[in-house]
């Protein structure tokens, strides 16, 4: 197979030949054909699909995270995308950029949970010296396990209003980098709505757990 013939193959399968992906079935089937994809393309750009490359079927002059409010393809793909977390038929995570966003495919996403989650989800996470959280993180968990799905907005007035959104959403990005909450909804007026991951998707994290490292890498 030449070169050409292997971007051709590439773009057919990443939906940037002209087939756009916009129902809920052709966006299900797209992230189970590819497995993961980044929400807008990154830059300097990397090897891996978009999703708004594919919902918009092509690659030419794509948003990326920091235009996509002006951009009515963009509103149209993240209405797609949020239907697809509602459905688990795929997830999120915070691989690459809060702002990207990364896509994992259901049927891939409990390989990718025993490779980057946490092996006991249900115990909250523990202040100490050692501890990979901060102490805002630890509260931020405590009240979304407790009053989850719940905004930001919300999740800020409960903590305190004092608290900046800067520092909670350095807060969500401890938790959610090891996949112990995750973006689960989107409202325009309240934003992104979060859960506790074991709660949210029991059967993905519990399959995840079970699975080792080893088997994850091989899988």
């Amino acid at each position: 197979m030449t070169e050409q013939e292997l971007q051709q193959l590439r773009r057919e399968k990443w939906h940037l030949s002209a087939n756009p992906v916009h129902t809920i079935e052709e966006a299900r089937g797209f992230i189970e054909s590819v497995g993961f994809c980044l929400m807008y393309p990154l830059r300097p750009p990397v090897l891996v699909p978009s999703f708004i490359g594919a919902f918009i079927g092509s690659d030419d002059r794509l948003p990326n995270w920091q235009h996509a409010f002006a951009d009515t393809r963009a509103q149209e793909a993240t209405e797609l995308m949020v239907r697809l977390l509602r459905e688990r038929g795929a997830y999120e995570a915070n691989l690459f950029d809060e702002n990207s966003g990364f896509l994992v495919a259901a049927s891939v996403f409990p390989y990718f949970y025993a490779l980057v989650g946490e092996r006991n989800p249900k115990q909250a996470p523990k202040a100490g010296r050692r501890s990979e959280y901060s102490q805002l993180a630890l509260d931020t968990f405590e009240v979304i396990r407790r009053d989850g799905p719940i905004s930001k907005q919300k999740m800020r007035e409960t903590l305190g209003g004092s608290i900046s959104f800067v520092a909670l959403d350095h807060a969500l990005g401890e938790l959610w980098s090891k996949l112990r909450i995750t973006r689960v909804d989107y409202n325009p007026n309240e934003g992104a709505s979060w859960d506790v991951l074991y709660r949210w998707s029991p059967d993905a994290v519990r399959e995840g757990v079970e699975l080792s490292v080893v088997e994850a890498l091989s899988a």
